[in-house]
């Protein structure tokens, strides 16, 4: 078999059957599948997601990203009639809001939504996102405020692959037992697992801190580039406590649970800022430098999130551990089943 070169995408392509993308949550959280990949010898172990304190090495200290999911997906009406959706991104500043909205509009298009909420479309950028304001009862909202409106006008933004509409199990499952501070448009899969119970039992045990980083709609973006170095990683707002950059700069090793956590840190490790826009894009050819365990879920064929986990444990491993997945039945994505890697 001839060796796949880690800076081309098409190294990261693998063939997923039909029926392991995960649709649905697993009930209770915990009882997810668990692969365990150990780098010292290569080995894996299958078990379930409830077991997972019976795997961690007891000296490591774990990173959390605290994020909470927001419901960024609106439906309403242009001043036509025409039905649209839009999909809040990312604010860019107090009033500024990146969004992307499914249908034609040009600046100055006025968008209407329930409880007297519009938004006027102010510039239409080149990588097809769009820049709106929003108001109610015509007055401009900051961001803050416009948080609270959207659980009542908005919907939880659920992954287009999982191609349904959400529902009420999705505002709980879609959120992890610790998200505390709102902004993610995508939630940190990983932290889906845990219940209150185990979450208090592995803090028990391990030093933790907490890490926000606000997902952003760009973790789905696929890499359209011949080589991955090419790709425009995108950037999402973050902050370090206090409690985390002691870790960070502590002696003990580092499990990060989940990509977003991970990237974090190393960013940080490589710019010493402790909130701001992080757009770090690890891969094989750019390991992590900080953190030495990573606690993940199974990522799509040719993302970024893909090449992070080979960032860990290199190309070929990568699809070694996946075709395992793949054969033992794992469920894959945000609803899916997870990994360890020691």
């Amino acid at each position: 078999m001839t060796k796949k070169d880690p800076l081309l995408t098409s190294s990261y392509k693998y063939h997923l059957p039909d029926g392991l993308i995960a649709t649905h949550p697993v009930h209770p959280r915990d009882h997810a599948k668990l692969l365990v990949y150990n780098r010292s010898d290569q080995s894996i172990t299958h078990t379930r997601f409830d077991r997972l304190n019976d795997f961690l090495p007891s000296k490591c200290a774990i990173i959390f990203n605290d994020t909470k999911v927001i419901k960024a997906r609106l439906y309403g009406k242009k001043e036509s009639g025409g039905t649209l959706e839009l999909l809040i991104n990312r604010p860019l500043n107090a009033h500024t809001i990146n969004v992307y909205i499914r249908g034609r509009v040009k600046s100055g298009t006025v968008l209407y939504f329930d409880e007297n909420v519009k938004a006027i479309v102010t510039t239409l950028n080149d990588d097809g996102s769009r820049e709106v304001n929003f108001y109610l009862n015509d007055v401009l909202l900051r961001f803050e405020d416009l948080l609270p409106l959207l659980n009542t006008i908005g919907h939880i933004p659920l992954p287009p692959y999982l191609g349904r509409e959400d529902n009420s199990e999705d505002e709980r499952e879609y959120q992890s037992v610790f998200a505390e501070h709102e902004g993610s448009v995508a939630a940190p899969t990983a932290s889906l697992h845990f219940t209150d119970e185990l979450f208090a039992k592995t803090c028990k045990y391990h030093d933790h801190g907490f890490v926000t980083l606000h997902v952003g709609s760009g973790t789905f973006k696929p890499v359209d580039c011949t080589t991955i170095t090419d790709h425009p990683m995108h950037s999402e707002y973050f902050e370090i406590s206090k409690k985390s950059l002691d870790l960070i700069q502590g002696p003990a090793p580092l499990l990060c649970v989940g990509t977003t956590s991970t990237r974090t840190v190393e960013y940080h490790i490589r710019t010493d800022e402790l909130h701001g826009e992080a757009n770090l894009f690890l891969h094989p050819h750019n390991p992590p430098l900080r953190v030495n365990h990573l606690l993940t879920n199974f990522h799509l064929p040719e993302s970024t999130l893909l090449m992070l986990v080979a960032s860990f444990v290199g190309l070929e491993e990568t699809h070694r551990i996946y075709q395992e997945a793949i054969d033992e039945k794992y469920r894959f994505f945000s609803y899916g089943d997870a990994m360890l890697i020691l």
